[in-house]
Formats: C-alpha cells, structure tokens, sequence
C-alpha cells in the first residue's frame, strides 16, 4: 500500500479505513511523500502538479457546478484511496475540501446527518463552512454499490 499514515497533518481516516488528505492550496505542502491521486475543488482550472488529478468546478463558499460529474469523481477518489495517497484541496481547506470530505464520508458509509460533525471531529473543527454546504451534505445520498464494485 501506498496510502498515507494516520496522525499525517490533514489526513482523515474513513469508516473503511481508508485514509484522505484535505488541505489548503494557500498553505504550503505538508511535509512528507506527495499525493499520487489529487482532487481540486476550485473555481478555475488549478496548475499542473505532477500527479494525477481531477478538477471539479467549484466556486468559493458555493457548491459543485457540475453535480454528476463532482460524484463520478467522489467515487472514484473513494477507490483509489484504497491503495493510493489521495488528497483533496481547495484554496483554504475548510469549506470545499471539508464538503468534500463530508460527502465522501457518506459514500464510505457514515449517515448523511453525522458527515458533518464526523468530519469536523477527525479533519478540522471549521470543515463545511456555509448553511447551504450543510444542507448539501445532509441530503447527500451514498451509492447503491460499495466503492469496491464501481468501475472506472
């Protein structure tokens, strides 16, 4: 396995076991071995970073653009996590990048009425920092297929 390791700064560690980064762009780059799968929730396209990434169009203190397709990129985050160093971003770490996280929760099994505060207890206390970002993770639906039987 090439995953990161718990008590890793920003490292969240699902019901699964599976391990994910959140962070913030602004910061600078925690120490350590870099991601190998990266997914970035930002309003404009982000710079190249020399590992495989996916941008998800993602306004500041707003939702996903395009719902779908910010899903289709949750699940496969969620799969590639099993084995990989999979680290999610927006420009502060908290708002988009703890939505995020609350979302992935959910698919990874945790109630959608508990993704929040879960993720504000393992990731950080100021994750999913608007109403509607709360209201998004609270109707959010887990897929009908483990992570393990979606195909890419």
């Amino acid at each position: 396995m090439n995953t990161w390791q718990l008590g890793d700064k920003g490292v969240l560690e699902l019901p699964s076991g599976r391990l994910v980064r959140g962070r913030g762009l602004s910061r600078p780059m925690p120490t350590g071995h870099p991601p190998t799968f990266g997914v970035y929730l930002l309003g404009s396209a982000p710079p190249e970073f020399g590992w495989e990434s996916r941008w998800v169009r993602w306004p500041d203190f707003r939702l996903p653009s395009d719902r779908p397709y910010a899903r289709k990129v949750l699940l496969e985050a969620l799969a590639r996590a099993e084995g990989d160093r999979v680290e999610f971003a927006c420009y502060g770490g908290h708002g988009r990048t703890g939505t995020a996280l609350a979302c992935l929760a959910v698919l990874d099994g945790v109630p959608a009425a508990e993704a929040v505060a879960f993720v504000r207890e393992h990731y950080d206390p100021k994750a999913v920092e608007t109403p509607w970002q709360r209201r998004f993770v609270s109707r959010y639906e887990p897929d009908s297929d483990p992570p393990e039987k979606q195909r890419h």
